[in-house]
C-alpha cells in the first residue's frame, strides 16, 4: 500500500520529495516512488458554480429570479486545469492508496483547496485522510508535520469556516451586484458613454472601495486653518536657545477663544501682541522647571503580512501584492516561515529552538554580527517569558522569521527578493537586543505669568537599532545618533544640537535675559491619502475604525478580510478601475466610477460601506472555526440578510438619482 501526499503546488511537492527521500519516477502531474505517491494541485482546481448552472433562465439577468439562495450549492472544475485535477482525482481513489496526506498551504483557504477536491473526486469516506501542518518548508518542519499529523476530521470546523466564507462572498456577490446593475446600470451608461456597465460589489471590496472614497472626500472638504505659534531667545551665560509658549491658566491669553490647540493662536494680531510684550518687557526669564529623564523604547513585534506588506510599501513602493508574491517565494525556497499569518509573536514550541534560526544567520555576511552576538552571549534565552512569545495571540501561524536556511537559494532571487527578506530577518535579530535608551530633557521658562517650553531627546543607547542599520540604506541613520522617533519628536522648537548641554548648566530659579520674540506661522494639514501599505493595515485594524465601543471589543482581532486576501482585493478594485494606485508613491485614489458606484451602495445597501458590518462577517466565521456557534446558524443569518437587502433595493425608486450623483462628483475630475 502507498501513501499520497497533495500539495498545493508543484514547487512544494518538490519540496516534500526531497524531505522524503526515496527514488521518484516522474510521472504526469505527480511523482511515485516505492511506498509514496506526491501531487499537486494548481492553487484552486474547483470553483463555485454560476447561476445558470442550476437553471438555464438564470443565465438571464432578472429582478424576478432575485434574490438567488441555492439550498444546496454546485461547483465545478475549472477548465483550464482539467487534467491535474483527472490526475489528482485518480490517484486519490486508487486501490493501492491507503493514506491521504493533506499537504496544501495550513490555513482556512489551502483547507478550502483540498475539501473541494476531494468533494468533487467523490474519495471514498472510509480511506485515511491526515492533515500536515506546518509553518515552514524546511526538511525538518515537513518531517515534524508528517509525523504529527491529525486525522483531517479535526479540522473540520476550520474547513466549515472556509465553505462559508465561499458562500458568503458568492451569495452578496451575485446577488449584490446583479440587483444593483439591473436597478441602475440603465442610468449610469449614458453618463459614462458606455453601452452596459456592470456594477460589481462584494462583502470586502465594496467596503475597502468606501474607506478610500470618505478619505478623499475629507481631504476635498478640509479647510486649511492657519495658526500662529509665539518663540522666544533665552540667553544665559552666553548660550541661547529656542522656546516655545504654551497657555497656562495664569496666562493672559487663557480661555481665549483665538487660542490654536494650547501652543498658539488662530489670530496673528495676537501672536504679534505677544510677541511686542517680550520685545519691552524689562522682566527676565525665569527657570521654573527642568526635567531630565531617561527613556526606553522596545524592539517591535515581529511581523505578519500586513506589518510586513506596510513596510514594504514604505521601503521600495511596492505593492501589496508584489511584497506577498516575494515572501511567497521566500518560502517555497525555505528562506522564511509561512507568511500568510495574522500574528505578531512565536508560540512556546518554536522559542525553545529559536537558536536553530538565529544560528543559520551567522552564514550571512551582512547579519552575521548580530546573529553570532545574540549566539556567543546567549541573548535567546529566556525569550519564552518576553512579549515576543504569547501562545493565545496565534491562530493558525506565528509571526514570519527566517528559518536559518536555504541561503544558496537566496542567491538565486532579484534584488528586492534580498531585501525583503533582510528586513524580515533584521526584524527577527531586533528582539534579542536590549531596548534603546533616550535622553530626554525638558526645561520651562516663565516670563510674567506666560510659560515658554523647549526639549530635546537623543539617543544615548542605540540597543536593537543597531541592527536596524539596513545595507540598502534604509532605517536609522548613518550617524547612529537619532532614529526616526526621535527625528520626529525632536526639539521642541527646533534649537542647536547644544540643548541639551545648554539645560544640564540651568537650574530651577535661574534668571535668563530675552534676547528676542518672533512668531512661527503654520497651518493645518489634511488627512493623508492611504497607500497600499497603510491600506492593509487600516483593513487588519478595522476595529478603530468603529465607534461603538462594544462593537469594537467584540470584533476585536477580526480585520476586514484576511492576510491572504486583503492584496487581493486591492488589486480588483484597481482592475475594476473603482480605486487608482498610483505605482511610484503606491498612493489610493478613487476613480469617478469608483465614486458614482459608492454613493449608488450608499443609497441602496449602504452597510456594505461599513467596517462595522464586514469586520463582524469575518468574526463570525472566526466563531464559527473554534466552535462558538455552527454553521447552520451563520447560513440562516447569511441567506436572511442577503434576502432582505436584495429585496429592499427591488423596492426603492432612487434610481434616477444617478445623474445628480454623477454631477456632483464629475467637477472634481475634470
Amino acid at each position: 500500500m502507498k501513501h499520497l501526499y497533495i500539495s498545493e503546488k508543484p514547487s512544494v511537492a518538490q519540496e516534500f520529495a526531497k524531505a522524503l527521500k526515496g527514488d521518484y519516477k516522474k510521472c504526469d502531474g505527480y511523482l511515485e516512488g516505492e511506498d509514496t505517491i506526491i501531487t499537486w494541485c494548481v492553487g484552486h482546481l474547483i470553483t463555485m458554480s454560476y447561476p445558470d448552472k442550476y437553471d438555464e433562465s438564470l443565465k438571464r439577468w432578472s429582478m424576478d429570479t432575485l434574490p438567488f439562495l441555492p439550498k444546496e450549492f454546485k461547483y465545478e472544475v475549472i477548465p483550464g486545469v482539467k487534467k491535474q485535477f483527472d490526475t489528482v482525482a485518480r490517484l486519490l481513489n486508487r486501490d493501492d492508496v491507503d493514506v491521504i496526506y493533506v499537504c496544501t498551504d495550513s490555513g482556512r483557504e489551502g483547507e478550502y483547496i483540498y475539501r473541494l477536491v476531494d468533494q468533487e473526486a467523490n474519495v471514498p469516506a472510509e480511506k485515511a485522510r491526515k492533515r500536515v501542518w506546518i509553518d515552514s518548508q524546511t526538511e525538518e518542519e515537513i518531517l515534524r508535520g508528517i509525523r504529527e499529523a491529525k486525522p483531517l476530521s479535526e479540522y473540520n470546523r476550520l474547513s466549515d469556516s472556509a465553505y462559508l466564507r465561499a458562500k458568503e462572498d458568492y451569495l452578496m456577490g451575485i446577488n449584490f451586484s446583479r440587483i444593483l446593475t439591473l436597478k441602475y446600470s440603465y442610468n449610469m451608461s449614458p453618463l459614462f458613454n458606455a453601452k452596459y456597465i456592470p456594477i460589481s460589489v462584494g462583502r470586502v471590496m465594496t467596503c475597502v472601495l468606501g474607506m478610500v472614497v470618505r478619505r478623499e472626500r475629507e481631504i476635498r472638504q478640509f479647510v486649511k486653518t492657519p495658526f500662529y505659534k509665539v518663540l522666544a531667545s533665552f540667553e544665559k551665560d552666553g548660550a541661547v536657545f529656542n522656546a516655545e509658549w504654551k497657555v497656562n491658566p495664569e496666562s493672559t491669553y487663557y480661555g481665549s477663544s483665538k487660542l490654536y490647540k494650547d501652543n498658539g493662536f488662530t489670530d496673528k494680531e495676537l501672536a504679534k501682541q505677544l510677541v511686542s510684550t517680550l520685545k519691552s518687557t524689562d522682566e527676565k526669564g525665569l527657570v521654573t522647571q527642568i526635567e531630565k529623564k531617561k527613556e526606553k523604547k522596545n524592539p517591535p513585534l515581529l511581523f505578519n503580512l500586513a506589518e510586513l506588506q506596510n513596510e514594504c510599501s514604505k521601503l521600495f513602493k511596492i505593492s501589496p501584492n508584489d511584497t506577498l508574491s516575494i515572501v511567497q517565494d521566500l518560502y517555497e525556497k525555505k528562506l522564511v516561515t509561512y507568511p500568510r499569518t495574522d500574528a505578531r509573536v512565536l508560540s512556546t514550541a518554536v522559542s525553545k529552538e529559536i537558536y536553530k534560526n538565529i544560528k543559520g544567520l551567522t552564514n550571512l555576511p551582512y547579519l552575521a554580527e548580530y546573529a553570532s552576538h545574540v549566539m556567543d552571549d546567549g541573548l535567546y534565552k529566556g525569550l519564552a517569558k518576553t512579549r515576543y512569545v504569547n501562545d493565545k495571540q496565534i491562530t493558525d501561524h506565528y509571526a514570519i522569521i527566517p528559518t536559518g536556511q536555504g541561503f544558496p537559494n537566496l542567491s538565486k532571487f532579484s534584488d528586492l527578493h534580498t531585501k525583503v527578506f533582510e528586513v524580515i530577518a533584521r526584524r527577527f535579530l531586533a528582539i534579542f537586543y536590549p531596548a534603546a535608551e533616550y535622553q530626554k530633557n525638558n526645561i520651562s521658562v516663565s516670563v510674567s505669568n506666560e510659560t515658554f517650553n523647549a526639549g530635546v531627546k537623543t539617543l544615548a543607547k542605540e540597543g536593537y537599532l543597531s541592527v536596524m542599520n539596513y545595507t540598502f540604506g534604509a532605517g536609522k541613520n548613518n550617524s547612529g545618533t537619532k532614529d526616526e522617533e526621535a527625528e520626529e519628536d525632536g526639539e521642541l522648537p527646533a534649537n542647536s544640537a547644544d540643548l541639551s548641554e545648554i539645560i544640564s548648566k540651568l537650574k530651577k530659579g535661574d534668571s535668563l535675559d530675552i534676547k528676542d520674540a518672533f512668531v512661527k506661522e503654520g497651518e493645518t494639514t489634511p488627512p493623508k491619502r492611504y497607500n497600499s501599505g497603510s491600506m492593509i493595515l487600516a483593513m487588519e485594524n478595522a476595529g478603530q475604525l468603529i465607534e461603538d465601543e462594544e462593537l469594537r471589543a467584540q470584533i476585536k482581532g477580526s480585520g476586514i478580510g484576511t492576510s491572504a486576501t486583503r492584496a487581493e482585493i486591492l488589486n480588483k478594485l484597481v482592475n475594476k478601475e473603482y480605486i487608482k494606485l498610483n505605482k511610484k508613491t503606491q498612493i489610493l485614489t478613487p476613480t469617478l466610477m469608483g465614486e458614482v458606484i459608492h454613493d449608488v451602495v450608499f443609497s441602496s445597501i449602504r452597510s456594505l460601506l461599513n467596517p462595522e458590518l464586514t469586520a463582524s462577517w469575518e468574526k463570525g466565521l472566526t466563531m464559527v472555526s473554534d466552535g462558538t456557534i455552527s454553521s447552520d446558524e451563520y447560513m440562516n443569518k447569511l441567506t436572511d440578510f442577503v434576502s432582505k437587502k436584495t429585496n429592499s433595493v427591488k423596492s426603492v425608486s432612487n434610481q434616477y438619482q444617478v445623474k445628480r450623483i454623477f454631477e456632483s462628483i464629475s467637477k472634481y475630475y475634470k
